[in-house]
């Protein structure tokens, strides 16, 4: 019987906050005790990631006592492989060069995304392209899924089978201009490399995985159960985030709260599961 694999995977763009609390409270807690529990340190943005912040959260967690059963990794340390995997998609034809500007994407986007992104155009597909010129590279998502014989569902840890929604994202970027990898790429490929077989994350990235899932099977990775959990949310109704400026982790400490209120504070957000929409359920 494969053993559970859970991970908690912050970046190290800002301090922690209570979100991030319940976060890691979940996928510790789904490991147990005969399970693995991993930490990752997804720091491939070399603008925002910054060492201070990575130090914070690795203190943060030290004080909550969360605490990984291997040797932390970080992204940083692993992009010749996420390149090696992007290779590999150039050289099967699925992914393209796209020079378009961040402008011009959302001037012809062909519409919004599951996730709320703007949904790429498509102007670059097929054009001849000028090495020189600063380019991403786009998932052919139309091949994509023409190989894979349609969007392939996930199962969530609750027993439901998820219906994709691949298509409605169009071209995501998978190679970026900064670092030449996306965050779709590396998390893809991190939890396929770590063992993780149960995926666990906040709601809000619900969606994404519908992306994820079409780079596992083109991938040939193992698929993972997924288990998305309730939000923290601020006293509006809205997620908790760094860049709204969520109270800190570090701030809650000096304040009295001690580690095993907010735990205990983060394991009752948990207990409101998410509610699925009908229409994603495959075995409604």
């Amino acid at each position: 019987m494969t053993r559970f694999c859970t991970r908690f995977a912050p970046s190290p763009t800002g301090f922690l906050h209570f979100g991030h609390v319940v976060s890691a409270c979940h996928a510790r807690d789904l490991a147990g005790d005969a399970g693995k529990f991993l930490i990752r340190i997804e720091d491939i943005d070399p603008q925002r990631c910054l060492p201070r912040f990575e130090t914070a959260l690795l203190e943060d967690l030290d004080w909550l006592g969360v605490k990984s059963d291997a040797p932390i990794v970080r992204q940083s340390a692993e992009l010749p492989f996420y390149h090696s995997i992007l290779d590999r998609l150039r050289n099967e034809n699925l992914v393209y060069p796209c020079t378009c500007s961040r402008t011009q994407v959302q001037a012809h986007a062909k519409g919004t995304a599951p996730d709320g992104s703007a949904v790429y155009g498509g102007s670059c597909r097929g054009k001849s392209f000028e090495p020189d010129r600063p380019h991403v590279w786009r998932l052919d998502m139309a091949e994509a899924l023409k190989r894979l014989g349609g969007g392939p569902s996930w199962r969530e840890f609750s027993g439901r089978t998820i219906v994709n929604r691949a298509a409605e994202f169009g071209d995501v970027v998978l190679g970026r201009r900064d670092n030449g990898v996306s965050y779709h790429l590396c998390v893809t490929c991190d939890d396929a490399r770590q063992g993780v077989t149960h995926v666990t994350r906040g709601a809000d990235l619900f969606e994404a995985t519908s992306v994820h899932r079409v780079l596992q099977e083109l991938l040939g990775f193992p698929q993972p159960l997924y288990s998305h959990h309730a939000l923290a949310l601020d006293a509006s109704g809205q997620k908790l985030s760094k860049r709204d400026g969520a109270e800190s982790l570090r701030a809650l400490r000096e304040n009295g709260h001690t580690a095993a209120g907010l735990m205990a504070r983060a394991r009752e957000v948990l207990q409101s599961r998410m509610i699925i929409p009908a229409d994603r359920c495959a075995d409604r």
